[in-house]
């Protein structure tokens, strides 16, 4: 019974070390967090200051960075060989899409990395496994760095994202592919603003254009009146000389 207590008692620090040790082994960037606060008795916790690095070669200080993520877990399971995650609430995550272009960036390079890894690392298919019930992100917001937006950076906001029923199967999913699936998700969506933001400055482009066309359009024409009207003035005083 005391050994029981005392892994309930632990739990913040195994998750606090699995998320920083397995994190960055599965996805081969750094990943910093500030605290975990769960409670085995009630099942609820909280998860802050989560941010995942960039890959190599990517300027940005941060890939993703979460304020915090709320947690409900069924208490029964966290001594199973599946933890069942009722829920997972983040609310105003930051990302960063940093890269040449939709598809050549450092969410897809971190993706590729996960997909990498879930093959060959132990921790891909040994330990606990997961259940989650319900995933959801709102309120956040993009940072596009792309060299196909002419060196132009900007924010929008990140459409909101819910995925449901991970690993309700009897095996579950480790926490390599709730990753995997996870990041997939908010790349998804990144990719789907980035594209909208990227339409929005072509048709700004396309309009300052046009604005800056007819600009010298009509300085054109009052250049060639004036020019008209002088050669006009010109011709009557040389006519009014002859007369005279």
């Amino acid at each position: 019974m005391a050994v029981v207590i005392l892994s309930v008692m632990s739990l913040n620090k195994i998750v606090k070390k699995g998320i920083e040790t397995v994190g960055p082994e599965i996805t081969k960037v750094s990943i910093q967090l500030d605290g975990v606060g769960l409670s085995p008795w009630s099942g609820r916790g909280s998860i802050k200051g989560l941010v995942l690095g960039n890959p190599e070669g990517y300027k940005a200080e941060y890939a993703i960075k979460l304020g915090q993520a709320s947690v409900q877990l069924k208490p029964s399971s966290v001594l199973s060989d599946k933890i069942v995650v009722r829920s997972i609430n983040i609310e105003g995550p930051e990302i960063t899409l940093e890269g040449s272009g939709l598809k050549n960036n450092n969410l897809n390079k971190i993706l590729e990395n996960i997909d990498a890894s879930l093959g060959t690392s132990s921790q891909s298919q040994s330990g606990k496994k997961l259940q989650i019930d319900e995933l959801n992100i709102s309120g956040g917001k993009i940072h596009l760095s792309l060299s196909v937006m002419g060196g132009r950076a900007i924010t929008v906001p990140l459409p909101a994202i819910q995925l449901k029923n991970l690993g309700t199967s009897a095996e579950g999913v480790t926490p390599g592919e709730a990753i995997q699936k996870t990041i997939s998700a908010v790349l998804t969506g990144s990719v789907k603003a980035a594209e909208v933001a990227i339409a929005d400055l072509g048709k700004n482009a396309a309009e300052v254009a046009k604005k800056v066309g007819e600009g010298v359009t009509d300085a054109a024409k009052k250049a060639t009146g004036s020019a008209t009207e002088a050669a006009d003035k010109a011709a009557k005083s040389i006519g009014n000389l002859f007369k005279k």
